[in-house]
């Protein structure tokens, strides 16, 4: 088929036809072919309770019946309204709410907001910012500063905004060494804050997992730590929580497991049980405060055409309700993966095991990179076989929905097993 779609993420030159996927329910996808794959990473880390979930579809329905969109400057309307005080209700430590409608414009809002922050006070020279090695927060260009440098900045490089670096300290099952890195980065970072402290608007962290960077997970010890830091030096700190809320890695939030309380915090992804695109950055008062003024030069002068989407915020106030009324699937998860990871632990090809609530990861040895050409590999096996996997080179990850089942995530972890044994061979 020659699609006039251009694809994410993919070389069109010579790319394969794309998959056309007529219908899904929980977590099977179904082609137009009649083939039925089992998706594993929630079609992109979105789809939260699994697809095509009657409650959030009854939600939207219903809403569109009422208001359907509407101008977020000036007006509101009740969906919106409950939203954000349900969230405020999780999170009471950024009690101030910005829609906007994906990650990356929510991370590009957080850091606007943490600039001018400092503008308003009068603290013009924050003027940097601090971000982990390895870390992705999306393709926008503020957000692309943020992220490790990597391919998919290069291109950009000229346009990004100064950064400062500070080590991840990754660590997996059986890592006996994570104590170590950790206070190397620790280190790191406080010689960056001891040195320029007063020049950093912000640092922001992708709490407990780096998504994009191979699922590469931390412990909750290092970013208590790390927030220390920043606050002793006066820095605010952003969480992007674009992939990692709404219980994907065991807690509600990944702040609440790690026990920090961010300054800035953004929102997207399973915000809408992965219906329709929203997103939402979320704010301390004393943030929020610094642009209430008699000065219009104070004001957040941010928007977007689809802020605050009625339809949107109804489908977030479902998959909400899910949430709360059914949080047993968080530890069902983890406790299925570590079952399924520890019979893997000797397997030959593979290291690395590693686990934070719903998120698994495991690394095949030697396929380090990107672009190593054992991904693109892998992924098709893992079709042929009927499954929705996405190896991050030879990371090979499993982000899914929480309504699989204990039989259809052990028929993945032994269809990893093979196809790994296989291409190893």
């Amino acid at each position: 088929m020659n699609s006039p779609v251009w694809m994410p993420y993919t070389q069109m030159k010579d790319a394969p036809s794309p998959l056309m996927v007529r219908s899904a329910h929980g977590a099977v996808l179904e082609l137009e072919d009649g083939r039925q794959l089992l998706d594993c990473i929630s079609s992109w880390w979105v789809t939260l309770h699994g697809h095509t979930q009657p409650q959030i579809a009854a939600a939207i329905a219903d809403q569109a019946q009422r208001l359907e969109q509407v101008i977020a400057a000036g007006f509101t309307h009740q969906p919106a309204e409950d939203l954000a005080r349900r969230l405020r209700g999780h999170l009471p430590f950024v009690p101030r709410l910005f829609y906007s409608d994906n990650g990356s414009t929510a991370v590009e809002v957080a850091l606007k907001m943490a600039y001018q922050y400092w503008r308003n006070r009068g603290a013009q020279g924050r003027r940097r910012f601090l971000s982990l090695e390895g870390a992705y927060h999306g393709d926008t260009l503020g957000a692309m500063s943020l992220s490790g440098r990597s391919l998919f900045t290069a291109p950009f490089a000229e346009l990004l905004l100064p950064v400062d670096w500070v080590p991840f300290p990754q660590t997996w099952i059986g890592d006996g060494e994570a104590e170590s890195r950790e206070a190397a980065a620790l280190e790191h970072l406080d010689g960056l804050l001891r040195r320029g402290g007063e020049e950093y608007a912000a640092m922001i962290v992708e709490p407990l997992v780096q998504g994009a960077a191979g699922m590469r997970m931390c412990r909750p010890h290092f970013l208590r730590q790390l927030a220390g830091l920043l606050r002793r030096h006066g820095v605010l700190l952003i969480a992007d929580e674009v992939f990692t809320g709404f219980g994907r890695t065991g807690e509600f939030f990944a702040c609440q497991k790690a026990e920090i309380q961010p300054d800035i915090l953004c929102l997207a992804k399973g915000l809408s049980g992965g219906f329709l695109p929203l997103a939402a950055t979320l704010c301390s008062e004393e943030v929020y405060q610094a642009f209430c003024s008699e000065d219009p030069h104070h004001t957040f002068y941010h928007g977007h055409s689809y802020t605050a989407n009625p339809l949107g915020c109804a489908a977030a106030l479902a998959s909400l309700e899910l949430l709360e009324q059914q949080p047993a699937p968080f530890a069902a998860l983890e406790r299925w993966h570590r079952e399924e990871l520890g019979r893997l632990a000797d397997h030959p090809q593979l290291c690395r095991l590693r686990v934070c609530g719903t998120i698994a990861a495991l690394e095949v040895k030697g396929a380090e990179g990107y672009l190593h050409e054992l991904g693109p590999s892998l992924k098709a096996r893992f079709l042929e076989r009927g499954f929705l996997l996405r190896p991050l080179g030879g990371v090979i990850y499993l982000v899914p929905p929480y309504c699989l089942e204990r039989g259809q995530l052990e028929a993945v972890y032994r269809c990893i097993a093979e196809v790994v044994a296989a291409c190893s061979s």
